[in-house]
Parts: C-alpha cells; sequence; structure tokens
C-alpha cells in the first residue's frame, strides 16, 4: 500500500492512503480528496494515478474533458513536472505544503494479484468468535479435570503464548499509524508461531457495520513464508465463500476443506482436488469489520489445528485495533483540515454542524429568508491614494480580522471579502428570529 505524508502551509500534518483504483486529488478546494490549506495550491492542483503497475502524480485537473494545468505547477524532489513516476521517498512540493510518497517494493503488485474462487466450504470446519477465544484464554487454567498434567501444561503453554502474542503485538503497535508496517508485523508473527505457507491481508473498502450483506475486499499485503513459495502464493486463489462468511458473521473460520462427502474421504480424493487447510479470521472492532486475515497451506498434506486457529484470532484481533486507529487517526486529520478552512469563513457552532451532519448540507440549497450586512471602510480610496501599499495591506488585515471575529461572535456567517469591504450572513444556514437584530447589534459594534 502507498502513502502520502502531507504536511500543508499551516503546519497541520496528517496521511492519506492511495487507492489504486480510485485517482486521488489534490488542491484548495473542499472537494479534493486531499485538501490544502494552502494559499499558494490551485483549487484543483494536481492528482494521483495507478497506471502501468505504479503511481504517476499529473499536474492539474480534468476541465470539460481538458486537462488545465496548476498555476504555481508541481515539484517532485525540488524539480518542475507536469508527469512523473513516483517513487518510495519521493517529496512533492504544492505551494508552501510537502507530501512524501512512500510505498514498499515488493507491495507494489499486491492489489492486483489476489484472485477469488467461490468453491462451496468442506465440511471440516471450526468456527470461533473473538469474545468466545478470548475467554477461553482468560479461562485456561480452571477446566484441567479430566487431563492429565502433561495435556495441563501443554495447554497452559499455549494459551501462553497467545497472551506473549497478544502482548507482542500491543507493545508493537500501539503508536503506529502505518499500514504496511501493521500487517508486516502481524503476518511475521503469524508465520513464527503457526505453520502457514500463505497470508493475505484483506481492507474492507468501506466499515461493515453488520447491515450489508456484501463488502468489497482488497489485498494490501500477500506474503509467502520463502521465496520457493512466492509465486506459488500469488497465483493461488482465496475462497470467496470463507470470506463472505467471516465478515458476515464476525467469526474466524478453520476449513480442513476435505471430502465434501464421505465417498471422498480419502486422500486420494483430497489431493485429486487440491485441496488445501485454510484460516481466515476477521479484523472486528467495536462497531465494525475492517478486513480479515487469510492463511492457508499449500501443501493438501498438512493441515492447521485449532490451536493455530486461536493464535491467527489473536493476531487479527490486534491488528483490528491497530486498524482501527489509523482510520480514527486519518479521520480526525481530515477533521482538522475541514476545520482549519471552514472557521476562516463560519462560526464555530455552523462548523460544528458540517462536521457532525455532513449529509445535511446539500445541492441546491433551500428557501429562507436571511438578513445580509455589507461593510465597508470610509473613505479607503483616498486612503490607499496617499499611504504606502504595505500600510494599507497591514490595515486591511487588522481591520478584516477584527470584523470576522464580530461577525462571529453575533451568530453570523462571512460569505466574502470585497477589496476593502465584506459581506456576511446571519439566519444561514440556520435561521433564528434574532437575525435582523444580530446583524444590527454586529455593525453597532464595527463602529466602536
Amino acid at each position: 500500500m502507498a502513502f502520502l505524508k502531507i504536511t500543508d502551509a499551516t503546519g497541520c500534518k496528517w496521511q492519506r492512503a492511495l487507492n489504486a483504483h480510485e485517482p486521488c486529488t489534490i488542491g484548495r478546494a473542499s472537494d479534493n480528496c486531499i485538501v490544502l490549506n494552502d494559499p499558494r495550491a490551485s483549487r484543483y492542483h494536481a492528482h494521483i494515478r495507478f497506471t502501468n503497475n505504479m503511481f504517476v502524480i499529473i499536474d492539474g485537473s480534468n476541465v470539460a474533458g481538458q486537462l488545465r494545468r496548476s498555476v504555481n505547477r508541481v515539484l517532485v524532489n525540488g524539480e518542475p513536472h507536469q508527469e512523473h513516476a513516483l517513487a518510495d521517498g519521493d517529496r512533492i512540493q504544492i505551494g508552501a505544503s510537502t507530501l512524501r510518497f512512500e510505498q514498499e517494493a515488493h507491495e507494489q503488485t499486491d492489489a492486483d494479484e489476489v484472485r477469488y474462487d467461490d468453491q462451496p466450504l468442506g465440511h471440516t470446519q471450526l468456527l470461533v468468535s473473538g469474545k468466545e477465544m478470548m475467554t477461553g484464554v482468560l479461562r485456561a487454567g480452571l477446566e484441567a479435570s479430566g487431563k492429565s498434567r502433561r495435556q495441563e501444561i501443554e495447554a497452559l503453554q499455549r494459551k501462553a503464548q497467545i497472551l506473549a502474542v497478544l502482548y507482542e503485538m500491543s507493545k508493537t503497535l500501539s503508536s503506529v499509524f502505518d499500514l504496511n508496517r501493521i500487517f508486516a508485523k502481524a503476518t511475521d508473527i503469524i508465520f513464527r508461531v503457526t505453520p502457514a505457507d500463505r497470508v493475505v491481508a484483506l481492507i474492507a473498502d468501506g466499515d461493515l457495520d453488520g447491515a450489508a450483506a456484501e463488502v468489497n475486499l482488497r489485498s494490501v499485503a500477500i506474503r509467502a513464508r520463502n521465496a520457493k513459495l512466492e509465486e506459488r502464493a500469488k497465483r493461488t486463489t482465496i475462497g470467496r465463500t470463507i470470506t463472505r462468511k467471516v465478515m458476515r458473521e464476525r467469526v474466524a473460520l478453520l476449513s480442513q476443506d476435505a471430502a465434501r462427502d464421505e465417498q471422498f474421504a480419502n486422500v486420494e480424493s483430497i489431493v485429486m482436488q487440491g485441496v488445501r487447510s485454510t484460516i481466515c479470521a476477521p479484523l472486528v472492532a467495536e462497531h465494525a469489520v475492517h478486513g480479515a486475515l487469510y492463511a492457508d497451506r499449500l501443501d493438501p498434506f498438512a493441515t492447521f489445528t485449532a490451536d493455530d486457529l486461536e493464535l491467527i484470532s489473536a493476531v487479527a484481533a490486534q491488528t483490528a485495533v491497530a486498524v482501527e486507529n489509523v482510520r480514527a487517526h486519518e479521520q480526525l486529520a481530515r477533521e482538522e483540515v475541514i476545520r482549519a478552512n471552514y472557521t476562516r469563513f463560519l462560526p464555530a457552532y455552523v462548523v460544528k454542524q458540517v462536521l457532525e451532519n455532513p449529509e445535511a448540507f446539500k445541492l441546491g440549497g433551500v428557501n429562507q429568508i436571511i438578513t445580509v450586512l455589507f461593510v465597508d471602510i470610509r473613505g479607503f480610496t483616498l486612503l490607499s491614494e496617499r499611504a504606502k501599499p504595505e500600510r494599507v495591506v497591514q490595515l486591511l488585515n487588522k481591520y478584516f480580522s477584527a470584523m470576522t471575529d464580530i461577525i462571529f461572535a453575533h451568530g453570523g456567517t462571512l460569505d466574502k471579502y470585497l477589496g476593502d469591504g465584506l459581506m456576511a450572513l446571519f439566519g444561514a444556514p440556520t435561521a433564528t428570529p434574532q437575525d435582523a437584530s444580530n446583524a444590527l447589534n454586529a455593525a453597532v459594534a464595527m463602529q466602536r
């Protein structure tokens, strides 16, 4: 997976994951994928596309079917480019904002490699929810009756291994906000504590809240135990039936995929069908499923055990927490950028409404009565003719800041600046009986 680590002109920092299937637009306008609070950036300054197995940044945006270049250009590693194929570590500069492109080389083609099949599940299955798995770990020492001492020790050792995995994952990923590092750690641990030959990390495009019947999964990592298995691992399909069941029911699944009928119970028939053992565990957070970890054995004679299912479920549980932290971090960063842009023109209560319920504001608007206040500086033309330009700019900046504060203090919305004047609205987006009086009080306050 590829990322852009962004620092805008105000110093605000966040990161954005790039999707190979959708272009990423960059600019000052609020409907861009990446919104830059930067006066030197064009409204639609640039966009990034995935083409020929690489991410390419293109200066400008498509307007009426034609590419319109930006005013201040796009710099990559200090050089201007109209189009540039991005490599790991490239530094993009747009105005006073910088965007660092990061991508691990071995993951560049993963999103296109995963393939699904629709084979039905085998009869040999084991399902366990995350809650059941954790309860079993904590209850490990309480069910020793009827077991030999050796069995008790082995059971406790397995539970201790699961707890060690949980601790290691928690310690490593508590402050990580990079999906590449998160899944690299998860797959590394799975290979270390289970006999898996291949592990595929799948991310859901959008959270599954339990109501949706289907969810689109895309791979962000495909890894094999060794180089010998690498090519075979990428060619092997993933069971769509398995992933659908896991995502829908929020349970980890172990399928030995043995004979689907008793008459095929012999080893020869299993070999003939090319059957393999599979574990799939969902990335279940508190209110959503973010994806799944899919592990399998490529040898039809080798199988997973219930212990392997518990271990991979434990890794998936911690991975889900880390992924949710990343998404929450990205959401907060987006909201901070929106807040920084909107607070320049809107009072705090309107910005809060926009962030909490963006669907309430729709194209086309509504008809309602509002109060409009126009303000300008008396004698400004004569003043600007006599004063130095620096003095005029300093005066306007001070004047606009003071007037904007007064407008917001009286519940108004700044619509636009007009030379030495400005236009404010009272009663938009929410009308109240006090709108006219608020506008009058603001006008009086401006003259004090």
